[in-house]
């Protein structure tokens, strides 16, 4: 039933794409959501292009639906984008001004394109270099935020002036939420925090149990873990800075990237994996406001199935949704 001018474009059968959470969407994550008729999507910062290969092509092998990869432009390789553009559905770039350049590698790649905005002005600059559809973001993200405004102002000015599909990013994790932006207009939804806590997920299960503790009051947003990436904000748990500024060692633990371990600094953008050892709740805990309702483990498919059928309900309980309507 929720069929939206997303849906359309990518060949997904529900609105609900899973933020590229580098390390925390995993393969098997992608798979799971794309399984369930959303768009898998994995992140690509460090990863080698043999390596993002791999992936994709493993990915492709897990499952029939809709996948794509995420690159965050302070990391961005344009090898890895060719990679991306051969063997995914949909290629997305984050924390730039739109290159076109960039988009036309995509489409000769043969993949739609995506930019996650913050601004209406950097919305436009996105269809004008040609995006397919765009993410506009809300400060109530967890992760890095381009933005000034909360979600609704921002998927408002968007909605404005723009005519591609919108997705609605940052404080979504209920049905309630996703039919909301549904209803304000948004083609669909960008989640990341609720897919943290997946049986698929990658993080760490430290930072899973810290996650599932918190609330959108313990969230807050910062520029504290800027190594690696000065001068960007960030939405993480509080208590993840108040351990960090307690450290005095400036390598506080271990991360593997790629099959190679690599040292994790003190207050640096590494988020904790499973396979990261030391001091994982002094590192970078990203969570949203979202983190309110993500109160238990679940597999993928399930919270997907649960916002989609969830949401599908309340629309048509409101008459925002009619059925047969496409």
């Amino acid at each position: 039933m929720l069929h939206t001018a997303f849906t359309s474009l990518t060949g997904c059968t529900v609105p609900i794409q899973l933020a590229p959470m580098p390390a925390i969407a995993t393969v098997e994550l992608a798979a799971a959501v794309a399984d369930a008729g959303g768009l898998g999507m994995i992140g690509t910062p460090m990863l080698p292009p043999p390596v993002l290969e791999t992936m994709l092509k493993d990915l492709r092998k897990r499952t029939r639906g809709i996948f794509g990869a995420g690159f965050l432009m302070p990391f961005l390789d344009r090898d890895c984008v060719a990679v991306a553009a051969a063997n995914a559905r949909v290629v997305e770039f984050f924390y730039a001004t739109p290159d076109s350049n960039l988009i036309e590698m995509v489409h000769a790649g043969g993949a739609l394109a995506g930019w996650q905005v913050g601004s209406k002005e950097e919305a436009q600059r996105a269809v004008d270099a040609g995006c397919d559809y765009i993410a506009a973001q809300g400060t109530e993200a967890g992760g890095h935020i381009r933005g000034g405004a909360g979600l609704l102002p921002m998927l408002s000015e968007v909605l404005d002036v723009v005519d591609v599909p919108v997705l609605a990013a940052g404080g979504i994790a209920t049905a309630r939420e996703l039919a909301a932006v549904l209803a304000a207009g948004a083609s669909g939804a960008r989640i990341g925090t609720r897919f943290i806590a997946t049986n698929e997920s990658g993080a760490h299960p430290e930072y899973v149990k810290r996650l599932l503790a918190a609330r959108a009051e313990d969230t807050v947003l910062t520029e504290a873990f800027s190594v690696m990436w000065p001068n960007a904000p960030h939405r993480v748990l509080r208590s993840s800075i108040v351990a960090a500024e307690q450290l005095s060692d400036e390598t506080i633990g271990e991360v593997s990237v790629a099959g190679m371990k690599m040292p994790v600094p003190r207050l640096s953008v590494i988020s904790p994996t499973a396979e990261t050892t030391g001091a994982i709740d002094a590192m970078a805990l990203y969570a949203g406001e979202s983190v309110s309702n993500v109160n238990r483990v679940q597999p993928a498919a399930d919270i997907v199935r649960e916002l989609a059928e969830g949401a599908e309900r309340l629309l048509l309980k409101s008459g925002a949704l009619v059925v047969g309507e496409r």
